[in-house]
């Protein structure tokens, strides 16, 4: 059985287990969620090594790396290597969206990624159907299947597949400043309007639920007509085909498989609550998957720090996953520094969503970086970061050129005189001995 159609009969996996110790909560409150559809726990059993990871509103907010080489740059070693940093930086998921030449070469990179990976790890099939087709218009439904099912049984978590995007939508599309934006769904649309036909992944879902739940792959449901750009946001071309997301998480539910759903995006920063809450009514509370969104178009070489800022929003108003965005965004494939800068930043941002909506716990952390400040404990206050060594690499860099560095009760900001909690502490003593306090 599939971890929905466990639940629903009433089976607490091991899995469930795993993510309520995990995340702090009942295991009945996460059975509840997987068999409702509101949670998902991507782990296909062939992924030998994958510990469970839950994703939904009942849990902490989940941030997903991807990764993978493109046609012109990267290999088998460097994706390794950036796997490593996002796994080390507190990357949830990972995906693997890599190209090439052949089978062997994209299908070896995938079963090094997923030796390598004790986190989920998805992909999106169609990058490799026309990897090894070539030309777009020839793509045959069926092979797209066999890709489908070949991954599947490599132990592939789960999977962006965009089925939404239909042939309707098209014209919508064409009408905007950016056109389509998702390689994913640029791929579906130029199939459909050089073979005339509906969108293949549309008119065979039956089959790939199939293939889907044989191995409780979790069914990413790509956004193929996310906007590109603000001017883009919010219009008729990205809602037609939220609605038929909609449509398709309510079949998957039926069929057993386990359904996130893909968003945007660019999105000014006072659309995300609304696009947030739109999502989860029309794809009943299904878990949501969010790019971002990216808040301004004009900040090529900052994007991780532009779309954490909507990240932060989203993860606040209804997102569960949030799909990281580096400083490459738009001008490259990352490196591993920009990787883990990636991940640093979204971390940074699905824990601030946490905080702001309350999550039992979120603030500990903070509450515990606070009473270190204000003990001048430096180790306690670098255990509380997200990013320890990049803390303690900068509080050492001052202080090597300081005539003060072995005295640690302030930093350069103000120096000792003017330290405000140097100040703060005479200041208590005072209201103490006044009997104010």
């Amino acid at each position: 059985m599939t971890q929905l159609e466990a639940a629903r009969e009433g089976i607490v996996t091991q899995a469930m287990k795993t993510v309520a110790a995990n995340e702090n909560v009942d295991v009945e409150t996460v059975r509840a969620a997987v068999a409702s559809g509101e949670a998902v726990i991507p782990l296909n059993p062939a992924h030998r090594n994958c510990t469970p990871v839950g994703v939904g509103r009942m849990f902490t907010t989940k941030i997903n790396a991807n990764l993978g080489r493109s046609v012109t740059h990267s290999g088998k070693g460097d994706e390794l290597e950036k796997l490593k940093v996002a796994l080390d930086a507190g990357a949830d998921f990972v995906m693997d969206l890599s190209v090439g030449s052949s089978e062997e070469e994209i299908s070896g990179i995938r079963q090094g990624m997923l030796d390598a990976s004790p986190k989920p790890l998805g992909t999106v099939p169609i990058y490799e159907t026309i990897s090894l087709l070539g030309d777009i218009p020839k793509m045959d439904p069926k092979f797209l299947i066999g890709v489908i099912r070949r991954q599947a049984e490599q132990g592939v978590d789960f999977m962006t597949l965009h089925a939404g995007l239909l042939l309707k939508h098209i014209p919508n599309a064409m009408k905007r400043k950016m056109g389509i934006v998702s390689r994913g769904g640029a791929i579906m649309a130029e199939w459909m309007m050089e073979n005339k036909a509906e969108n293949p992944l549309y008119t065979h879902w039956d089959e790939v639920m199939d293939i889907l739940a044989e191995h409780d792959v979790t069914v990413s449901l790509g956004d193929g007509l996310r906007p590109g750009c603000l001017a883009d946001a919010s219009d008729a071309a990205q809602f037609g085909e939220l609605d038929i997301l909609g449509e398709l998480v309510e079949r998957c539910r039926a069929r057993g498989v386990q359904t996130m759903v893909e968003g945007p995006g660019h999105v000014p920063f006072d659309q995300i609550k609304m696009n947030m809450e739109r999502q989860q009514e029309v794809c009943k509370k299904a878990p949501f998957y969010v790019l971002g969104p990216v808040t301004t178009d004009i900040a090529p070489g900052y994007d991780h720090i532009v779309s954490a800022i909507g990240a932060t929003a989203a993860a606040t108003y209804g997102a569960s996953l949030l799909c990281y965005v580096t400083p490459a965004e738009h001008l490259g494939l990352p490196d591993a520094e920009e990787v883990h800068q990636g991940c640093i930043a979204y971390k940074i941002a699905a824990h601030a969503g946490d905080v702001a909506r309350h999550l039992p716990g979120a603030r500990d952390r903070d509450d515990a970086m606070a009473d270190a400040r204000a003990a001048f404990d430096w180790d306690r206050q670098f255990a509380a970061c997200l990013d320890p060594k990049r803390a303690k690499e900068r509080w050492l860099k001052t202080r090597a050129f300081t005539d003060e560095a072995h005295d640690d009760d302030h930093c350069s900001m103000c120096g000792k005189q003017f330290c405000a909690v140097r100040t703060s502490r005479r200041i208590r003593k005072l209201a103490e001995a006044a009997n104010l306090v």
